[in-house]
């Protein structure tokens, strides 16, 4: 079975040295809250809450699943009393609203624990997940009596919620949706439709579960302008808050998927289940992307989250596995064979993976930061800047994370060799969770077009400019030291042909609109890469200085030296790749037509 540690560490390098959160949870109004003893434990808590009640279910998890019996769906065994467990402990309103129940600490401790859940058990930790979401979207867009009646029950976890938004004709395209929404004459809705894809849509680990779900209004507008927003209880609350008649809303089956199998993917039916409206008509969408977003950040730590369990499991095997010898002569010579970590390729692919995975966590946890600001920063500048940056980071978090965390995870398997792809070892239960990530929450190609269309071109490339901007200053500032050369001089040459290629594109995308679309997977993974490097640079940096003063952990900084060096020389020059591609344009995707794709065989 895998085993997985905490990385608590490094952790507390990337929040503490190289992100500086004491000071950013001073700014933010809650250093007495989140002092550093209190994160200290609450982090601590955490790694041993994944280790010993989540990790153990993992496997069975995955190979017992869930079961659709009569319309309820059962759990693996364990996933219940594992819930329990954390509504106990009081994790689920860890960075929740005191008003409603939570415990009002920074949303970047929420997502340090994320991190922690989806390395121990990726299946599980989808169930409290959505409940955030949920949770945010209510607390933003939900009437005082909404809030009333469900914001307390889910902070707590007594109750979870979903988001249904996909139906079997249409996924991205939200306009095509047929879900209606008709107004009952008592201030209610029935809500009749069919949603597809819901994850912990049905289960038996809390009492109730509370659906937002996206429906039109009989006289609603075309299109994704004509789509409102419904709160769908399972169990319609009584007259004290508690769950009381059935609702209308049925698991009509689940989905047999390739991973994530102890996760309950459903097919909901709403048949005229009674609904409450979420804010105005009309406008749905606007209050779903709220949930939507919460999402997509929580999608690019689960890549973190399993690129780290899949780097802890194949380290440990390759300093064990004995094979062959050393090119350059016998490293153990007192046993038969070496262990496989002296060997180049093996680890060229560790390093991949620690490299991923350490940057990975750097990028989580500066997005976190200015999540943390965009909540409960005091000045309203730094709070839009912090807004403006988020919508930037947040495709990237979500699709080169969960790029990265498939391609990590497959390195892990590699390394395992046949061994890795049978079940016994847990690797590629990691390689099939991590698939799902570059789909849900919007694919790989949604969100480079989100990222490229929308945050960079529609702004004129002024929401690019503000993170550029951070960078050059800080390639400014580091400009003349000597130790930091190898990493400064290639990451201030890319932070300008960051800009030259949003330029490009643009200028052609004036002339064909079909070129965004051409460039935006790669233009995504390039600034994922040069995002990366402009973290492992400032993780450099606070390494170097830590050895000049010779603190008494040389080996630890060390070693966040040689990775650095390991990304800027083996990984960052991917970006030559992408760059040829965006600048091939569009032509050669489009010359073929659809009719052509097929000749030589008939369909």
């Amino acid at each position: 079975m895998p085993d997985y540690q905490a990385p608590l560490r490094d952790l507390r390098f990337v929040m503490d040295e190289m992100l500086d959160y004491p000071s950013h949870y001073a700014r933010i109004g809650k250093g007495d809250d989140a002092s550093p003893d209190i994160v200290g434990a609450i982090l601590e808590e955490g790694g041993r809450f994944a280790r010993e009640v989540l990790l153990p279910l993992n496997r069975s998890g995955d190979h017992e699943g869930c079961h659709l019996e009569g319309g309820e769906v059962r759990t693996p065994k364990g996933f219940k009393q594992a819930y329990a467990h954390y509504v106990e402990g009081g994790w689920p309103g860890l960075s929740s609203d005191p008003d409603h129940g939570g415990q009002g600490l920074p949303a970047s401790l929420g997502m340090a624990l994320s991190e922690m859940i989806c390395s121990s058990n990726l299946a599980w930790g989808m169930y409290p997940g959505l409940s955030h979401g949920a949770a945010d979207a209510l607390h933003q867009h939900g009437s005082d009596e909404q809030k009333a009646t469900y914001l307390t029950k889910l902070v707590e976890g007594i109750w979870t919620g979903t988001m249904c938004l996909t139906e079997p004709h249409c996924g991205t395209d939200l306009g095509l949706i047929k879900t209606r929404a008709t107004p009952d004459g008592e201030g209610a809705y029935r809500i009749t439709g069919t949603k597809i894809f819901i994850s912990a849509g049905e289960h038996d680990l809390a009492e109730n579960i509370v659906h937002l779900v996206l429906a039109k209004l009989p006289d609603a507008p075309e299109g994704s302008k004509g789509i409102s927003l419904f709160v769908v209880p399972k169990f319609l609350p009584d007259a004290e808050g508690n769950p009381g008649e059935r609702n209308g809303v049925t698991c009509g089956s689940l989905e047999h998927k390739m991973g994530i199998h102890a996760n309950a993917t459903c097919v909901m039916n709403f048949d005229e289940a009674t609904g409450f409206l979420v804010g105005a008509p009309n406008k749905g969408l606007a209050c779903m992307f709220t949930m939507m977003n919460v999402a997509r950040i929580g999608v690019g730590v689960q890549g973190l989250g399993l690129m780290e369990a899949s780097f802890q499991n194949s380290l440990a095997y390759a300093r064990d596995r004995l094979q062959m010898r050393a090119l350059s002569g016998p490293r153990a010579p007192d046993k038969p064979a070496d262990p496989i970590i002296v060997h180049p390729d093996v680890r060229r692919m560790l390093l991949t993976q620690k490299a991923l995975a350490e940057g990975g966590r750097m990028l989580v946890m500066y997005a976190a930061q200015l999540v943390d600001i965009t909540e409960h920063g005091s000045d309203a500048a730094e709070r839009e800047r912090a807004e403006t940056l988020l919508s930037l980071l947040t495709p990237i978090v979500k699709a080169f994370l969960t790029e990265l965390g498939f391609e990590a995870t497959n390195e892990g398997m590699q390394i395992f060799g046949g061994h890795g792809f049978v079940q016994e070892w847990g690797m590629e239960q990691f390689v099939r969770d991590a698939r799902i990530t570059r789909l849900y929450e919007g694919t790989t190609g949604i969100q480079a077009l989100d990222l490229l269309g929308r945050k960079v071109l529609m702004s004129q490339g002024e929401t690019l400019k503000m993170f550029t901007k951070e960078i050059h200053k800080f390639c400014q500032a580091e400009a003349d030291n000597a130790e930091l050369k190898a990493f400064i001089e290639p990451l201030a040459r890319l932070n300008g042909e960051w800009g030259e290629l949003t330029m490009a594109i643009g200028m052609k995308a004036m002339q064909d609109r079909e070129e965004v679309g051409a460039a935006s997977v790669d233009y995504l993974l390039y600034s994922g890469y040069v995002t990366l490097a402009y973290l492992w640079a400032r993780a450099a940096r606070v390494s170097a200085q830590a050895l000049a003063s010779n603190d008494g952990e040389s080996a630890f900084y060390r070693a966040k030296l040689d990775t650095a060096r390991f990304y800027f020389q083996r990984l960052l020059p991917r970006t030559r790749g992408h760059v040829e591609m965006i600048r091939a344009g569009g032509a050669s995707l489009m010359a073929l037509s659809a009719e052509d794709f097929g000749l030589g065989f008939e369909i």
